[in-house]
Parts: structure tokens; C-alpha cells; sequence
């Protein structure tokens, strides 16, 4: 896939600048569409073609013209350009995922193998990675609890529902808000919510922390702040306490994950059964286990064992993966997670371990 243009081609080029204008328009609004979904993706390194990525992340370079069909924005397979975002897709029944980019024209019946491009030497070759654009809203399970900057005590209009460009009031809490809560400073507005629904969750798993949304304080009073409601992810009401908005990246590098983890799922984030793909999750497991944000797992069930001629003797049979999940932020003993797959319903207390190649 020569991508080298010439001195007619240029000129061509810019003859057809209004056009090409024109058409472009489009594609650049699918892109800036894709960039804001949640999925994995790659960003095209200088050599790249969508016969090798699909050869690397899907074990077959035959299935480029799946990887090309998944994103839009790619109007000629020929053209791709270093810096592009691309969205990858999952193999069926495995950790790995598909790259869709660079691809043979589908005219092409048998594209002629191309030698794969290594990096630069010393060039650190670019990886896959997972993007979330609600990581804002992503919370967590921490012992002991944070210690809340404040709280909202009133709205503007005394309504009953906070909503996003409200105005709230904001009684300063704990010896750090006086420099926490200074104007033109964000906070998070979250509760406190216990993990289950057992009599001691807090104690022997922490406090969950339920984010609601994003203000930033907007005037400073002696005995007050003034804050403006910035995002609203859920319900704000008053008495939902602050404390320091701590930006983090919806561009998740994927990393290896840690040999020979077992451990539990706790609960949905909303406390709903886990239906499935992109559901929010908590686990048992944190940075005390070397647990860290871009890893992957597998969900497992143990299958019921079996009688063999009617014997009291019995076999368990091999456990079974049946979903997977990345880590998106972690603690001392929890992390949270977001389900990538599942072929059935996600109960709270199902297993999960390291990927089996």
C-alpha cells in the first residue's frame, strides 16, 4: 500500500481541494463520533495496513474486510494515516481484539501478503487501548471512606432536583476545604452507599462512593461557597458532599494482566444484576494484588459436577468463561471494572480469573 503521492497527484489534489473539502466533512464528524464511544481502539502507526493489524489482533489477515466494514470513517483502505483512531472488535471467545484499519480494496479478491513493518529501533510500538468517555463518572469502593471538602445544603430556586447550570450552596467540611474550596476550583459530588446490602459491608469491604456529577465553585463567602452545577450524571440532591474533581484519561491503555488471579465479583455499581456488556462492576481485588487500570479477566463459572454410573464418587468438570472485564480504577482491596462481554446474565458473587491463552 504505497502511500507516497506524486507531483501530478498533488496538483490534482488541489484542484479538487473544494470537493475534497466537502467530502471530508463527513467523515471527520463519524470520527469525531466513534473517538466518543466506548470500545477498544488503536492509533495507526506509520506502516500500518489493515491486512498486518488484522493479521496481529485477530490472528488472520483474511478478515480485513470485517475490521474495514466496522469503521466508517475509513473511506479507502488504501489511505490510512498515522495519528487515525480505529476501533478494534473482540474475537469471539477470547481476551483478544480485532483491529479494523488499513485494508485491501474489497475488489481485491487474494491481496498479496505484505512483510510486517517492525518499529523503529528505539521506538516503542503504539498498543491497543480502551476508551470510556464517562470515566468521570466512574466511582469507587475505599476504606477508610474519603473524607468529604463539603456539602450542599442549598439550591438556587430551592428545587428538589439538581440539575446541570444550577447554582448551589456550599457549607465548607474538614480543616483542608478552606484551600480546596477556592474559586475556580472542581469538585465531585458523590454519596456514600453501602457495597451490599449485608450487615457489616462497610467494615469488611469499605464504603461505595456514588458519583453524581461536577461543580465548580464560582464565588467564595466567609461561611460558604457558591458552586456551579458543571455535569450532572445522576440525581444531585442537597445534603450530597464534595470532595476534589481528579481529572483522568477515557483513553485506557491495555496492560497485562496478572498470572494466577482469583477472586469475586461484589456488585453492579447500581446494585442491578449485571446484565452485560458495559455495565460497571466492583471486585474483591485491588492494588494490594497488583491489580492495575487496562488489565482484562475472564468471568467463570464452575460447571456442577457429575455422577459417573451412579457411583457416590463424582468429577467436577473444567470451569467455563463466560464473560471478561477491564479494570478501569482501582484501590487498596477493590477495583471498579466495566463488563466488555457476557454471554449470559452477570450475577453478584460470580468468579472471575486470569485469562486462559
Amino acid at each position: 500500500m504505497n502511500r507516497r503521492i506524486n507531483s501530478t497527484a498533488l496538483i490534482s489534489v488541489f484542484l479538487l481541494l473544494p470537493l475534497l473539502l466537502s467530502a471530508t466533512g463527513t467523515a471527520a464528524d463519524k470520527i469525531d463520533v466513534v473517538e466518543s464511544e466506548t470500545g477498544f481502539y488503536y492509533t495507526i502507526q506509520k506502516g500500518d495496513t489493515l491486512w498486518d493489524l488484522s493479521n496481529h489482533f485477530n490472528d488472520s489477515p483474511w478478515l480485513w474486510p470485517e475490521l474495514w466494514e466496522g469503521n466508517d470513517q475509513i473511506t479507502n483502505p488504501h489511505w490510512i494515516f498515522p495519528g487515525e483512531r480505529i476501533r478494534l472488535y473482540r474475537k469471539s471467545g477470547s481476551q483478544a481484539v480485532v483491529k479494523s484499519e488499513d485494508i485491501q480494496p474489497v475488489a481485491v479478491i487474494q491481496p498479496a501478503p505484505v512483510t510486517p513493518v517492525k518499529p523503529a529501533e528505539g521506538k516503542k510500538a503504539s498498543a491497543p487501548f480502551f476508551v470510556y468517555p464517562s470515566i468521570d463518572r466512574v466511582g469507587f469502593i475505599r476504606k477508610p471512606p474519603v473524607t468529604p471538602s463539603g456539602s450542599i445544603f442549598e439550591v438556587e430556586g430551592r428545587k428538589v432536583l439538581i440539575s446541570e447550570g444550577d447554582r448551589v450552596y456550599v457549607r465548607p467540611q474538614g480543616d483542608a476545604a478552606q484551600n480546596e474550596l477556592i474559586p475556580g476550583s472542581r469538585h465531585t459530588v458523590f454519596r456514600y452507599m453501602k457495597p451490599t446490602d449485608e450487615r457489616d459491608s462497610t467494615e469488611t469491604i469499605g464504603t461505595q462512593h456514588y458519583i453524581l456529577g461536577i461543580v465548580e465553585v464560582t464565588k467564595k463567602e466567609p461561611d460558604m461557597v457558591i458552586a456551579k452545577v458543571l455535569k450532572s450524571f445522576r440525581t444531585i440532591r442537597v445534603d450530597d458532599l464534595l470532595m476534589p474533581y481528579n481529572q483522568r484519561s477515557s483513553d485506557i491503555e491495555l496492560k497485562p494482566s496478572i498470572p494466577g488471579i482469583d477472586g469475586q465479583i461484589i456488585i453492579s455499581e447500581d446494585h442491578l444484576k449485571l446484565t452485560g456488556d458495559y455495565t460497571l462492576a466492583f471486585i474483591d481485588k485491588g492494588r494490594a494484588d497488583n491489580i492495575q487500570v487496562g488489565q482484562q479477566y475472564s468471568i467463570y463459572s464452575k460447571q456442577k459436577t457429575v455422577m459417573e454410573n451412579n457411583e457416590i464418587s463424582s468429577k467436577s468438570l473444567p470451569p467455563v468463561d463466560f464473560g471478561a472485564f477491564l479494570v478501569l480504577h482501582t484501590e487498596q482491596t477493590t477495583s471498579t471494572v466495566i463488563i466488555t462481554s457476557a454471554s449470559k446474565v452477570i450475577s453478584p458473587g460470580e468468579r472471575f480469573r486470569t485469562p486462559i491463552n
